[in-house]
């Protein structure tokens, strides 16, 4: 089998680059450009395997005026910033030691050594990036054709070797897989307390990716059958509502989203906590706390208005209501401030404000009218506040003179 290299190829730079890399005696296609080309997908990176030592591709980076930045040293990574985009070199490695979190490596020049490293069979291919020819050591091709993920060697000892390989197994499969390899989700199954070793912020990363795959509901029902995210995530415990809310962002034509699908899993009480011990960042917790929050009854767009269309629509999808007034919508902004307020006759000061709100909730209820509309809220909102004042400096003046 030969990759097709034109999408690869086409992108300003990389030739020179791998004439700079010695060429395809020294430097190969590694990883998931050459799996995700196979199958017909965009690649979203370019990853290089080299026999080349760091030092020695640092060097090569510079005499051919590529820029060179060494992102990864220790591990052999340097990444080659290219016209089309930055692409990450990789010596070839061994493990030396790990464990379940990090790995020491040593550098070798076998490609078999490197292959063996590497997590999936699927994931292990390598090609030649000038005539495109495969390099398999591990079955990966026959894996990949038949939609099957599996470790390469022992699962056990892969998983104690990196223990969010048990996650990534799981996600690969939700989006390259057909029938689950039995092996690989009985190890997994057996293993998932290792997760407690793990950064929560890796077990996040893993878990957003997942949630968004082609068959995350399917996967997802079986991890918690198969008690997999118990000890780290106990929360979650029912696929169910995860598979409403795909179904219904299938039926509104709106794409899957990690965090609205997170909030789907937990319960209520529990998306403010989990949101914290997964350490996502500030926005996200804030979508993921105000998710169950409820649609409220002044309409999709008015919502939208409130709490930004993020929110609004996680909302309405979680509670089953319709969104399609929000497609290709963005809230407007209310055409009038407080100095247009002033201007009317009304004097600076707290009432300025709350003026403006009751124009402000008249425009929502309304459908947010335009300015001329908004002009006549204005009049009639000034008008009734200066005959208040009026209203109110009579009362007192009489009160005084009684």
């Amino acid at each position: 089998m030969v990759l097709t290299l034109d999408r690869i190829t086409a992108r300003e730079g990389f030739p020179a680059l791998i004439a700079a890399l010695g060429g395809p005696a020294c430097t190969r296609l590694v990883g998931g450009v050459v799996r995700d080309t196979l199958i017909g997908l965009d690649p979203a990176d370019v990853d290089l395997a080299t026999r080349l030592l760091p030092d020695a591709v640092l060097a090569a980076l510079k005499a051919a005026g590529i820029r060179a930045v060494p992102t990864g040293l220790a591990h052999g990574t340097v990444t080659a910033v290219l016209p089309s985009g930055p692409i990450e070199v990789t010596t070839l490695r061994r493990d030396v030691a790990t464990d379940g979190r990090h790995a020491t490596v040593a550098f070798t020049d076998a490609w078999a050594e490197d292959a063996a490293r590497r997590d999936f069979t699927m994931n292990a291919l390598y090609a030649d990036p000038e005539n495109g020819a495969i390099f398999d050591y591990f079955g990966g091709l026959d894996d990949l054709a038949a939609r099957r993920v599996r470790f390469i060697g022992d699962p056990y000892r892969r998983i104690a070797e990196d223990h969010l390989r048990i996650l990534r197994f799981f996600r690969f499969h939700a989006r390259f897989g057909d029938a689950i390899d039995a092996d690989g989700l009985d190890a997994c199954a057996a293993r998932a307390n290792d997760l407690m070793a793990l950064s929560r912020e890796r077990i996040a990363a893993e878990l957003l990716k997942l949630l968004v795959a082609p068959d995350a509901v399917a996967v997802v029902t079986l991890m918690i059958a198969r008690g997999i995210l118990r000890a780290v995530l106990p929360e979650i415990a029912d696929a169910s509502p995860l598979a409403a809310l795909a179904d219904r962002e299938a039926e509104a034509g709106v794409a899957p989203d990690a965090i609205r699908r997170l909030a789907a899993l937990l319960p209520a009480d529990a998306a403010e906590p989990v949101g914290a011990r997964l350490k996502l960042s500030n926005e996200q917790r804030r979508r993921l706390a105000a998710a169950h929050d409820g649609p409220g009854d002044e309409g999709p767009r008015a919502l939208a208005y409130r709490c930004g269309p993020a929110i609004a629509r996680d909302r309405l999808l979680l509670a089953g209501r319709d969104v399609t007034p929000l497609a290709d919508w963005t809230p407007p902004a209310l055409p009038i401030g407080g100095g247009a307020l002033v201007q009317r006759g009304l004097r600076k000061g707290p009432a300025v404000a709350r003026v403006l709100r009751g124009i402000e909730t008249a425009w929502i209820a309304e459908g947010f009218p335009g300015a001329g509309r908004v002009d006549q809220l204005a009049d009639a909102a000034v008008a009734a506040a200066l005959a208040d004042t009026i209203i109110d400096s009579a009362s007192t003046a009489s009160s005084g003179r009684a």
